[in-house]
């Protein structure tokens, strides 16, 4: 009630503002001492409305670098390549008063190996909301741009989305889920947008995020990957250069929103970086997680019995998780209810 009042004074304010100072000149004396009380007035509004209604100020945008790197390092498992990545690019990024270019981030790797979840991890410890916050927007291929046959309407909505949302935070952030589903040539419509410009029609465009999440070029990282352990190597051998040039000419000739896109042919992706498919060791901390952030107690049993619920691969070697960790809570609920079920038979 007080918040919609303010907002309402906030706008009388501002009208009457305007109209004093287009007064004539004989009352010009009176409209410049209330047009400067208005002034006052409206700034206080306007600070007492970013204390309680999201606005793009340091009340709601306080980046923590050291947070999102600690984050990763506690959250994310069985990902090295992500982890100092993600943390030196987007404090590079963020430390920089006068960026040449927007970031753009490129997270390639089957389902399930977490990159949903450092996309979030990175809208937590730049905005206070987060994933919720109203300068954090998620595109999903499938929900937003559906139909390939209206490219060029989807093309045009884009614009006008990165346009008005950058006018009103200079620090947005732009997630594309599913890139591999979006339609050929649409994200053409982005490339001014992340390109070395100061400005396009009076908006500088250089301090926003575009983070891209594909499950392009899936396969050649897991095959590396794969190599790498037939060979008798540690996983974490692997090194960001040996897994860019896949990933780069894997997102560039595969069908899907990088095919032949201007946004590599001009080298605008600032970096590609692999999503590593997970073992069942990264799975089962995955699993401690979920009991830990579910109140449940952690045993090794109940930890084996959810990983047993999940599928591996290859064959022979069952070596690596279908699905990553996407399935773990949804396999940790019914493994838990079963527990209480037997629990309650057991009191019987």
């Amino acid at each position: 009630m007080i918040l919609s009042s303010c907002i309402k004074l906030f706008f009388v304010l501002n009208i009457f503002l305007t109209v004093s100072l287009a007064f004539e000149p004989i009352t010009t004396g009176l409209a410049v001492g209330v047009g400067v009380t208005a002034s006052a007035l409206l700034a206080g509004l306007n600070h007492f409305k970013c204390n309680v209604v999201e606005c793009c100020d340091n009340n709601w945008f306080i980046p923590n670098i050291t947070g999102l790197r600690s984050s990763l390092q506690d959250n994310l498992h069985g990902q090295h390549l992500v982890v100092d990545t993600v943390a030196k690019a987007v404090k590079g990024h963020i430390r920089n008063k006068n960026p040449s270019k927007a970031l753009v981030l490129s997270f390639h790797g089957w389902t399930g190996g977490g990159k949903n979840f450092v996309s979030k991890m990175i809208a937590e410890n730049l905005f206070v909301k987060g994933m919720q916050s109203r300068h954090v927007h998620l595109f999903v291929a499938t929900l937003h741009f559906p139909h390939k046959d209206k490219v060029e309407t989807y093309k045009d909505q884009l614009r006008e989305w990165i346009k008005g949302n950058t006018s009103d935070c200079p620090h947005s952030i732009f997630v594309f889920d599913e890139m591999d589903k979006l339609p050929e040539g649409l994200l053409d419509a982005v490339k001014p947008y992340i390109d070395h410009y100061t400005e396009i029609n009076g908006v500088d465009y250089r301090k926003t995020v575009f983070i891209l999440l594909s499950n392009t070029a899936g396969n050649a990282i897991t095959q590396k990957t794969y190599q790498f352990w037939q060979e008798g190597r540690k996983r974490e051998e692997i090194s960001l250069k040996e897994m860019d040039d896949l990933i780069l000419k894997g997102s560039f000739n595969e069908k899907g929103g990088l095919w032949h896109s201007s946004l590599i042919e001009k080298n605008l992706i600032d970096v590609f970086i692999p999503f590593l498919p997970l073992e069942r060791q990264h799975v089962k901390l995955c699993i401690r997680d979920d009991l830990k952030a579910k109140g449940h107690t952690v045993t090794e049993d109940v930890v084996t019995k959810v990983a047993d619920e999940l599928q591996y691969f290859p064959e022979r070697e069952q070596l690596y998780s279908k699905s990553g960790c996407k399935r773990v809570s949804q396999k940790v609920d019914l493994i838990m209810e079963e527990v209480s079920q037997t629990v309650e038979e057991i009191r019987r």
